[in-house]
């Protein structure tokens, strides 16, 4: 059976939601230019009128399709959630408002603004969580080299938006090329990127890292989450 396309996606979406549905937005990687086949998710935005249980019924048959074809279950938020949540998900609004392309609706981001005083407070806790996530994870592969790689994979794309919440952070306007991106966190902050642009070129299939080299590249990615956070915290207490 063929999977959901976006377009496809789309257009459920204005079946099942009607006059509610109010705009769909493609954001991240895709919307960038940086998407890669099988490798990253398509991110989407929906934003409707109200939203009840019913509502969320007749969308969950969507995003089940969706999820299906490999991507996360939509973004979904009501407009008035939309517009009052910008500080409480600085990161994540920051990224989708620089990162985006409407595929239905009106732009809904006119008059929405990322405070950098929002931005800092988000970037500095999920920095250090986002660190004991890895931790965790490395455990739970119990040292299966497979498993370990896997979870390098997956896990890029996160900290790729905390890279580009750094920059933002300190005033500089990250680039949407993960290995660009990665390089200039390392220029700006002194933190070492080299393991992070090791997955990227890893992921992006020019230099596919084996399992012989999970140890040593994950140790510096380890390392570098590590270095992230203490530079994050002395910025802070700066």
């Amino acid at each position: 059976m063929a999977k959901m396309t976006l377009e496809q996606l789309v257009e459920q979406l204005q079946k099942a939601f009607g006059d509610e549905l109010r705009a769909v937005v493609l954001y991240g990687s895709a919307a960038a230019g940086e998407h890669i086949a099988k490798r990253s998710d398509l991110n989407v935005l929906v934003l409707v009128r109200s939203l009840d249980l019913p509502l969320l019924e007749r969308e969950a048959a969507i995003a089940r399709a969706w999820s299906e074809a490999g991507h996360p279950p939509p973004l979904t938020l009501t407009e008035d959630e939309w517009r009052s949540s910008s500080d409480v998900f600085a990161m994540e609004y920051a990224d989708i408002l620089e990162r985006n392309r409407v595929l239905f609706g009106a732009d809904p981001f006119s008059g929405i603004r990322v405070d950098r005083k929002d931005l800092r407070l988000q970037l500095e806790r999920e920095a250090m969580g986002k660190l004991l996530q890895l931790r965790q994870a490395i455990l739970a592969t119990g040292g299966d080299r497979k498993r370990l790689l896997e979870l390098l994979e997956a896990s890029l794309s996160t900290f790729m938006v905390i890279f580009r919440a750094v920059l933002r952070d300190r005033g500089e306007t990250p680039s949407t090329d993960y290995e660009v991106l990665s390089r200039h966190v390392a220029q700006s902050t002194g933190v070492s990127t080299d393991a992070f642009v090791r997955v990227v070129q890893h992921v992006r299939g020019a230099q596919r890292l084996t399992k012989d080299d999970v140890p040593t590249v994950l140790s510096s990615y380890l390392a570098g989450a590590h270095q992230l956070v203490v530079y994050l915290d002395k910025q802070g207490a700066g």
